[in-house]
This record gives C-alpha cells, structure tokens and sequence, in this order.
C-alpha cells in the first residue's frame, strides 16, 4: 500500500500549492489574488516610508512651529517657537522659517504645539488683507467698553463698531462690518476697563477708528 505526503488529518495544502492552484483557476481568481498581492505592498511601503520619517523624501526645508500650545491673542517669544526641517511638499503656503518673523507677534487662533506657523495666522497687513477680501485693509486694535463683550467674539465674527454720538439715542458707527481677527486675554486692569480686540477694516477707516478709541468708550455689535 502506498501512502501520500498530505493524507495526515488536519494539514491543508502548501502555501506554493494553493498559489498555484489560485492562478491556475477562473479569471476573477487571479484578478483577486492580484489585488490582494497590490495592497499588501501598498501597506509594506507605507510602513517603510513612515519608518524611515520624514525627511527620507530627499532634503528638507527649514520651517517655524509652535513648541506648546499657543491661546489666541497670546504673543510669541522665544520660548514658543523652534525651526525644523520639514520635508517640502509637506511645508505649508506662506510658512515661516525664522523665529525673528514671529518673536513679538500676536497670535490670530490657537496653534498646536509642533504646528507650522504661517504670516495669515499672525495679526498683520497679510490677516487683515485675508480677512477683508481687499488688497487695502489694516488691523486695529480697540478697546471694548464692556468686558463682557469679548466673551462673545471669536476670529472671522463681524461687527459693527459703535460710539455714542452727540445724541444718546443716536450711536454713531465707525466701523461697519469690521472683521474681528483676534481677542486678546484679559489683563489686569482697573475695573470698567474692557478686553482689546483686533480687529481689520478698510485702511481709509483705519486711522479714524484708531483715533476715536483714544477718546471715546468703543463697543460692538454683533452681525
């Protein structure tokens, strides 16, 4: 009596056999196996590229990010920011790449530590141009009579920006549909005093803004 290799209970074919057995069966077989063989590589060189990090893709280019978690309206010093080498197709329009760019510049949103900083992220002629819509805008800083208000604005909010006119009932407006690009944290002041927000106009209104903050108590209303 002869016996086969592969009459044992329990043992299956070899790998090599069911390949061979897969290709040499149906159309849709193979197509299928191939498929399977495709994504199987496709996950190795994702793994492979993800081991090997970053800058394996051929250089990198020298890029400013935040170290730690950065509020809104905080301002940058030396200690929140550091250059790395990022890789270039992984670098971010408008990205800075020194810290000089940024030390003493105002935050515009909350930033991530290890997130890339950008010009549009910092208040500035380039925000205040973005967040118009127009080539001929600025940024203006004011100072909110109630302090309570700030607690209802956030970037990209549209405002009205108000004062008392030589009529109580007759406010006068000297901002319209202003852009707030960022609300600064509260200070210690003496009571009555409000947040300052900045906020970006059309630079014709800038200077009269600026100018009637000095003199007058300003306040918003809400678009």
């Amino acid at each position: 009596m002869t016996s086969k290799k592969n009459d044992a209970p329990g043992l299956g074919p070899l790998l090599p056999d069911r390949v061979s057995t897969l290709l040499r069966g149906p159309g849709w077989r193979r197509t299928v196996l191939a498929r399977r063989w495709l994504a199987g590589l496709l996950v190795l060189a994702s793994v492979v590229l993800a081991v090997r990090g970053p800058d394996a893709s051929g250089g990198g280019a020298p890029v400013l990010v935040a170290v730690r978690e950065l509020a809104p309206g905080a301002t940058l010093g030396p200690a929140d920011l550091a250059v790395r080498q990022w890789p270039g197709y992984l670098v971010p329009v408008g990205a800075l790449t020194t810290s000089a760019e940024a030390e003493g510049r105002v935050l515009a949103g909350a930033v991530n530590a290890g997130e890339p900083l950008t010009a549009p992220r910092l208040t500035g002629p380039e925000l205040a141009r973005r967040a118009t819509g127009g080539p001929d805008a600025a940024s203006v800083p004011i100072r909110l009579s109630d302090a309570g208000v700030a607690a209802l604005l956030s970037p990209g909010r549209l405002v009205d920006v108000v004062t008392i006119g030589e009529r109580s009932d007759q406010p006068s407006v000297l901002a319209a549909a202003a852009v707030v690009l960022t609300v600064l944290p509260a200070e210690v002041k003496p009571a009555g005093q409000g947040r300052l927000v900045v906020v970006a106009v059309p630079r014709p209104a800038a200077a009269r803004l600026a100018a009637a903050t000095l003199a007058k108590e300003v306040t918003v209303t809400l678009r």
